[in-house]
């Protein structure tokens, strides 16, 4: 992206829908919409869920709970190497949203750069406490957290010497646009002081495009190839054509963020003033010694033609020194020195 200080992370999350191959077709579509970072969700079912979790979203016609679900959704070791080397490959970032402690450390043997901390995962202390030992940094997510509960989680990582950015969230799917929360970017910067964004569930790209013009540093947005498709996301998603338009506002609100205009300062080019500029002329046929009345007067352009427009009050009144045809320009010699 032309504005690298805001940075942008593609969540394909369940899109793939247990399908390797469809994953690396998520990673060779998102490489071409200028995105920085491409996010996954590492399960291991048996690490982070059991027969008794219930189903957030009863969409499934294959999966029997919701940890059949999660087995479906995992990837073998093997796997997330190719997947790590393939986003290597097109100049993605990997990141992964671990759910267990088993998550981090296959995480940590395939080599990724940093964690994002899902917003349910904000209170395992088990599992941060092992990506704080990685040294790696840290995202958080904020969607089912109140402010003393990340003070807890926050305190806990500053304890340990993480490095750590927020992201305001909304755990809504979608999020409405009166649910996403702007103002709580402010309040999180203001409070912790670190890097702040938004991770958006509206399926929309403008809740991310006024977080950047409000200050945000990253952006979180899930992805899809269609909102149609199989999956609990995919209404709450960005279509890849989105994701594009998406990248190149936040380039061009970041330029314009970067670039103060100083309005004393005009830099309209001279000769654009005076095409755009106006010049009063008399709207009838005039004879020499009739007195000017402001009905008799118009504006025309061009902006140079003797006497500027903005000064039409100096000549009512004033009487003609010459017969002047209707729509010509009027000259301070047309008027009697009075």
């Amino acid at each position: 992206m032309g504005s690298d200080n805001v940075l942008v992370i593609a969540e394909v999350g369940q899109a793939h829908d247990g399908s390797l191959g469809i994953l690396h077709s998520y990673i060779d579509a998102i490489a071409s919409t200028g995105v920085n970072a491409i996010k996954f969700q590492t399960h291991i079912a048996e690490a982070e869920s059991s027969r008794e979790e219930p189903f957030r979203v009863n969409f499934s016609y294959e999966d029997n709970s919701r940890f059949d679900y999660w087995k479906r959704m995992s990837f073998s070791l093997n796997d997330w190497k190719g997947i790590k080397k393939h986003c290597d490959d097109v100049g993605l970032e990997f990141i992964s949203s671990p759910f267990s402690v088993a998550a981090v450390n296959l995480l940590e043997e395939i080599g990724v750069s940093r964690y994002k901390i899902g917003s349910g995962e904000i209170t395992n202390k088990l599992m941060l406490d092992a990506i704080c030992r990685t040294g790696k940094q840290i995202i958080l997510s904020s969607g089912m957290s109140d402010f003393s509960e990340l003070d807890d989680t926050i305190e806990f990582l500053k304890s340990r010497g993480s490095c750590f950015s927020i992201l305001q969230c909304t755990t809504m799917y979608p999020t409405s646009p009166k649910h996403i929360g702007l103002n709580v970017i402010d309040e999180l910067k203001n409070r912790y002081n670190v890097a702040v964004g938004l991770s958006d569930h509206s399926g929309t790209v403008f809740p991310s495009l006024a977080a950047v013009a409000r200050g945000a540093q990253i952006l979180e947005v899930h992805v899809v190839f269609d909102k149609m498709m199989f999956g609990p996301d995919s209404t709450s998603s960005l279509t890849i054509n989105e994701l594009s338009f998406l990248c190149k506002g936040v380039c061009d609100i970041k330029t314009m963020l970067d670039n103060p205009i100083d309005k004393n300062i005009t830099s309209v080019d001279s000769n654009l003033k005076v095409i755009f500029g106006k010049s009063l002329s008399v709207c009838r046929e005039m004879k020499a010694g009739q007195t000017l009345n402001i009905s008799d007067l118009e504006s025309k352009k061009p902006g140079n033609m003797g006497i500027p427009a903005s000064d039409y009050k100096s000549v009512v009144g004033k009487t003609l020194s010459r017969d002047i045809p209707c729509w010509s320009f009027l000259t301070m010699d047309d008027l009697i020195d009075e």
